[in-house]
C-alpha cells in the first residue's frame, strides 16, 4: 500500500484542450494522483475505470454539504478564499448522502419515470424542429449556442415551469458556476439563482401550473430550501451536461465519417449509438466532490480522512481496461457500462431525459441537413475552462 503520491498540473488549459491524452499518460502511471484546482483546492483524482467503479460505491466517501463544506476548508491555499458557493442551492442529491438521499432521489423519481420521459418526445421534436427551422439557409452556425444548449434549456425550464423569457438568465448563471474557477463570480452568479429560485417557487405557491416544480411544491414532503436546490440541480447542471452531450457528439461524428456514414445509413442505430458517443466524448470530466470519512485504500493508495476525492469520468471511459481501442469511436461497440452519468446511487436521476433529448436532437439535424460538415478555422475547437464539465466554447458548422 502506497501513501506517496505525486502531484499532477490538472486544470490547467493545456489540461483542458488535451484532457485525453493527459489523462492517458496518469492512467498509465498509476490510479490515484494529486492535484490543485483553479481556486486552490487540493484533491485526488482517480483516472482507472475498476478503482472508479469503487470508490462511486464506497460508503466511505460522502457529499453531505457539512462534512464537505469542512473537508474543502482544510484542503484550500485560501480557506477564506474558496467558499463562495450560495448555502441556498447546496441541499440536493449530489449533495446528500444515505437515508437523506434515498429519501431526496424517491420524490423525485417519478418525474423522470421511463412513461413521463417518453411523453415528452413530441414536444422535444417540436423544439428542435424549430431551431433546425432558423438554422436553414446559413451558411455557418455555431451549433452550441444555435442549437445544442437551447434544446434543453428550453425542456427543462419547461419541465419546471420557467418562463421563456428566463432562460438566457439561467445560461448565464450555470456557465460561472459550472466553470468553477472564479470565486468571487461564482458567489454572485449563485446568490442571484438562489434567489430568483425562491421567487419561481412562491409564484407556483400562489399559482400553480401543471409542471413539475408546481407538483413539487403542491406534494410538500420537500423544504423550500430542497426545493431551491433541486430546481437548480435540474436546471443548471441538467441543461449543461444534455447541452455538451449533444455538440460533443456531433463533434465525434464529424471527426469520424466512416462512424457518421454508418449513422446516416441506418438512423435506427442511433439510440444505441448514443452510449458509445456519449463513452467517447462524455458531458462530465470530473465527477463534484466527495470527501472521505475515514482512511480509504483506492487502488492500493492510501487517501487519508477528511480529504477531497473526484473521479475522472472521461479517463475511466477511455480505460483500454474495460474498454479495448478505447480512443476509437466505434458505435459497433457494446458501450453499456460507461461512466458518462456517473455510477450507483448518485447515478444520474435524468439520465434517460438527456439520452432521448440527445437523440432526438442529433438524428433531426442528421436528418435535416445531409452535408453538414465542420466548418471550424485553426484556435476554434477549443474545450471551455471547468473543473467538471467537458464542453465546447463554440463548434462551426456549415448546415449544408
Amino acid at each position: 500500500m502506497s501513501t506517496s503520491v505525486r502531484s499532477v498540473a490538472l486544470f490547467t488549459d493545456e489540461y483542458l484542450q488535451n484532457s485525453h491524452e493527459i489523462l492517458a499518460v496518469l492512467r498509465e502511471e498509476g490510479p490515484v494522483h494529486r492535484a490543485r484546482t483553479a481556486n486552490g483546492l487540493h484533491v485526488w483524482v482517480v483516472t482507472r475505470y475498476a478503482d472508479a467503479v469503487a470508490v462511486l460505491t464506497d460508503e466511505r466517501l460522502l457529499k453531505n454539504p457539512e462534512g464537505l463544506t469542512a473537508a474543502i476548508r482544510a484542503n484550500l491555499d485560501d480557506p477564506d478564499r474558496g467558499l463562495t458557493f450560495s448555502g441556498d442551492i447546496a441541499h440536493h442529491l449530489l449533495n446528500s448522502d444515505g437515508a437523506e438521499h434515498d429519501r431526496l432521489r424517491g420524490l423525485l423519481a417519478g418525474a423522470f419515470s421511463a412513461e413521463r420521459v417518453a411523453r415528452m418526445r413530441p414536444r422535444i421534436t417540436e423544439i428542435t424542429d424549430e431551431l433546425l427551422d432558423a438554422m436553414a439557409g446559413k451558411r455557418r452556425v455555431d451549433l452550441i449556442e444555435e442549437y445544442a444548449l437551447l434544446i434543453p434549456v428550453a425542456v427543462l425550464c419547461e419541465l419546471l415551469g420557467v418562463p421563456h423569457q428566463d432562460q438566457d438568465r439561467f445560461r448565464t448563471w450555470a456557465n460561472v458556476i459550472l466553470a468553477a474557477a472564479d470565486p468571487d463570480a461564482i458567489r454572485d452568479a449563485s446568490i442571484a439563482l438562489a434567489a430568483f429560485l425562491v421567487q419561481l417557487i412562491r409564484g407556483k405557491r400562489a399559482v400553480p401550473g401543471e409542471d413539475l416544480m408546481s407538483e413539487l411544491v403542491a406534494d410538500g414532503r420537500l423544504a423550500e430550501p430542497e426545493l431551491i436546490s433541486i430546481a437548480f440541480l435540474l436546471l443548471v447542471v441538467g441543461h449543461e451536461t444534455s447541452g455538451n452531450m449533444i455538440a460533443n457528439s456531433v463533434l465525434s461524428l464529424l471527426r469520424a465519417p466512416d462512424q457518421l456514414a454508418a449513422v446516416r445509413a441506418d438512423p435506427a442505430r442511433l439510440p444505441g449509438a448514443i452510449e458509445e458517443l456519449l463513452r467517447f466524448e462524455n458531458p462530465v470530466a470530473m465527477t463534484t466532490f466527495r470527501y472521505t470519512n475515514e482512511s480509504v485504500v483506492v487502488g492500493g493508495v492510501e487517501i487519508p480522512e477528511g480529504e477531497i476525492v473526484m473521479v475522472a469520468l472521461s479517463s475511466a471511459n477511455r480505460d483500454p481496461a474495460r474498454f479495448p481501442g478505447a480512443d476509437r469511436l466505434d458505435l459497433a461497440r457494446e458501450a453499456e457500462g460507461h461512466l458518462a452519468f456517473g455510477h450507483g446511487v448518485h447515478r444520474c436521476l435524468g439520465a434517460a431525459l438527456a439520452e432521448l433529448t440527445g437523440t432526438v436532437a442529433i438524428g433531426r439535424l442528421l436528418d435535416r441537413f445531409p452535408g453538414l460538415r465542420l466548418d471550424a478555422r485553426d484556435g476554434e475547437i477549443r474545450w471551455r475552462r471547468s473543473t467538471f464539465m467537458h464542453g465546447l466554447h463554440a463548434l462551426p458548422v456549415t448546415p449544408g
